[in-house]
């Protein structure tokens, strides 16, 4: 099934994009797990399912086939390795673990497979690097003052495939290769950043951060469309991605801005964890904000058979960490401008006691399905801490578990 013991890529699961493809009539899932060896103390990794990327096939988007073939990327990395850590660049930001945020295809949708297309993989990476472990908690008292954590301070990368089983890492401006880094104001390489202004040319607040994670790409702008809150063309792509901010240690979704997708600009953070207690269900994201996935707003034509994007907007399903019992739930927010968000709520609930899921669940992604429902692929937790990988649908309004887990061939 989804979750595995036995050595190899799937020791622990996230999940973080599959599509349909037309020109093979099967569903195609990039997924990052880690094997026991990235697990040893030694690493001292952070306690993420993230270490190397593979790709997996299915007919029907719940029956799932493991890939055996691989980039071959990384020496003696495990079969079916679609990304392995960086094993040509010392200095780069992606040497001790990998995680996937998107597959898509630029310029057109975020469809993953299309004749003649390019696949651009949005992924993190940490390295060997040390920091300490205060940094990242708020109380720090139980924390000892020298305790450090490797490969913790996130950068995002980009690579590119033919085929979307081999890929070649794209270096980025950031001198350890990444596209987006967290932002640093001692840091000489991000002097600029302090300067950036918005699309109205004012003048931008970006706030310190400790980490750049699981990018979610978004196409902004189409041809023939106008923007009339921002008064000029949008910029080409969003890239909204998740972050703990420096000063305040609250986990939150920043976004960035591209016209070609590899040279992103930051826009500063647009979901926060709530902070009232009158809001309701946004109650269980008073802990933080991560992980999301942005898709159009959109209705299905029950005559033609086919999804329409005939309302400007977008609708962002994200994962909101509670405050009082610290389990993770998906939550969703709606946006006309791809910048202002308004939260709307949880749209799944854990699972029941003793369920795999029952621990949390996040990391969504959502597929339309040819019928007018909606499909959501999400990584649930059990009581054990293992991870796995699960299935809700939506007809009209909420989502139902599909089955319990998806299963792996």
């Amino acid at each position: 099934a989804g979750r595995a013991d036995r050595e190899g890529i799937e020791g622990r699961i996230g999940f973080a994009g599959c599509a349909p493809s037309d020109s093979q009539a099967e569903y195609v899932m990039w997924y990052h797990g880690r094997c026991h060896t990235l697990n040893s103390d030694d690493r001292a990794l952070p306690p993420l399912s993230t270490g190397r990327i593979g790709r997996a096939t299915s007919r029907n988007g719940l029956h799932w086939e493991k890939c055996p073939e691989g980039s071959n990327d990384e020496p003696h990395s495990p079969p079916g390795t679609a990304l392995g850590l960086n094993a040509e660049s010392w200095w780069g930001f992606d040497t001790a673990h990998v995680g996937l945020g998107q597959v898509m295809l630029p310029m057109s949708t975020p469809a993953v497979l299309a004749e003649g297309g390019v696949y651009l993989m949005y992924y993190m990476g940490g390295s060997h690097e040390e920091t300490f472990v205060s940094e990242y908690v708020e109380d720090t008292n139980d924390v000892p003052d020298d305790a450090t954590i490797k490969g913790m301070r996130l950068k995002i990368g980009v690579a590119m495939s033919q085929d979307g089983m081999t890929w070649g890492r794209v270096e980025g401006d950031d001198p350890t290769g990444a596209c987006m880094a967290p932002y640093d104001a001692s840091d000489p390489n991000m002097r600029g950043t302090a300067g950036l202004r918005d699309d109205d040319d004012s003048l931008l607040n970006i706030e310190e951060e400790l980490y750049c994670g699981w990018p979610e790409v978004a196409v902004a702008h189409v041809d023939g469309e106008d923007s009339p809150a921002m008064g000029k063309k949008p910029p080409a792509f969003f890239m909204y991605y998740s972050t703990m901010l420096k000063n305040t240690k609250e986990k939150a979704i920043a976004c960035a801005v591209s016209e070609d997708g590899f040279r992103w600009l930051k826009r500063g953070v647009v979901l926060r964890p709530s902070t009232s207690d009158d809001d309701g269900d946004n109650n269980f994201d008073k802990g933080g904000c991560a992980r999301c996935t942005v898709v159009r707003k959109s209705v299905y034509d029950e005559e033609k058979g086919i999804w329409e994007d005939g309302t400007k907007g977008w609708v962002m399903y994200y994962e909101g960490v509670s405050a009082e019992d610290g389990r993770h739930r998906v939550m969703s927010a709606e946006s006309d401008d791809g910048r202002e968000w308004t939260k709307t709520g949880m749209v799944l609930d854990v699972g029941e006691d003793g369920a795999w899921d029952c621990g949390g669940g996040g990391s969504p992604h959502i597929l339309r399905l040819d019928d007018g429902a909606r499909r959501m692929y999400y990584t649930g937790q059990a009581e054990d801490g293992s991870t796995a990988i699960g299935v809700a649908k939506c007809v009209g309004k909420g989502f139902v578990r599909e089955q319990v887990e998806i299963a792996f061939a």
